[in-house]
């Protein structure tokens, strides 16, 4: 009986993100003889061939460093139906139970509210650098600023996602229900100053660190996930570390669990978890 098609369900703009973590059962794979596991691998091999030639779809796959989980991987895509689908296609592709499902993250990429706008930044051209409006220096650097958050606005909702070896993910959300540290509870204009001072400090890991920071509320039991990508564990490290001085992680953040992964292709993923 053939599938009817479906609608898709779709964000009003972004991409939806799933993050996938696995154990192995080895006893279950065991069971399959050698043909059997040539197969199961070939499997999941051709699914993620499969998903990564979907449009506007990105895969990565990691071995998962810690004894958290074993396999990871990292779905983007704007329909939800697909990223449903292909989420328990992988799940299945090394053959019933083989793969127990350890811990997930589903989030939404999306844009900040905190962004600078054209006239907070044409107020700051003006007080902090000295330019007069209307003036061929001064809309030189406006359009200069509307062209970089240009950038910025599409590399948060459509990310390219980078080769970089590790990456970590931890969800996180903003303290409430807590008397003087109910972020919530703080007017607008008090939540951009402060998140302003959150993104220079992550600003200055600039070529060393790559966030993508996705929203979860609604989506899952926290209201952020944060994937970072770095070349070496000890920038994860420091970049945390610093983070938890700004005001807005002392006062106002809390964590989930953090999970490391390194970014392998299959055969090198296949070897590393002994399949």
């Amino acid at each position: 009986m053939k599938t009817p098609a479906l609608d898709p369900v779709l964000p009003t703009e972004g991409r939806h993100v799933l993050h996938l973590y696995y154990g192995i059962d080895h006893g279950a794979w065991d069971l399959l003889d050698g043909t059997q596991k040539i197969q199961a691998k070939t499997a999941l091999a051709s699914l993620v061939q499969e998903i990564r030639a979907t449009p506007d779809t990105q895969l990565l796959t990691f071995s998962v460093v810690t004894p958290k989980a074993e396999m990871g991987f990292m779905l983007v895509t704007p329909d939800l139906h697909v990223a449903d689908s292909y989420a328990k296609q992988l799940g299945l592709a090394l053959g019933p139970g083989v793969l127990t499902p350890e811990f997930s993250w589903l989030s939404m990429t999306e844009r900040s509210e905190y962004t600078t706008s054209d006239e907070e930044y044409a107020v700051s051209l003006e007080k902090d650098d000295g330019l007069v409006r209307d003036t061929p220096i001064f809309e030189e650097k406006m359009e200069a600023f509307r062209v970089r958050m240009k950038k910025y606005g599409k590399d948060r909702l459509e990310p390219t996602l980078p080769d970089w070896p590790v990456v970590c993910f931890y969800p996180m959300s903003k303290r409430r229900g807590v008397e003087g540290q109910n972020w919530y509870a703080l007017d607008f204009v008090t939540r951009k100053k402060l998140m302003a001072g959150h993104a220079r400090v992550g600003r200055t890991f600039s070529g060393r660190v790559i966030q993508l920071i996705t929203g979860s509320t609604g989506l899952d039991d926290m209201e952020w996930g944060v994937t970072l990508f770095t070349k070496t564990t000890s920038e994860i490290k420091t970049i945390v570390y610093e983070m938890r001085f700004d005001e807005v992680s002392v006062q106002y953040a809390e964590f989930g669990d953090f999970l490391i992964g390194l970014q392998l292709p299959l055969d090198s993923l296949f070897a590393r978890v002994n399949l």
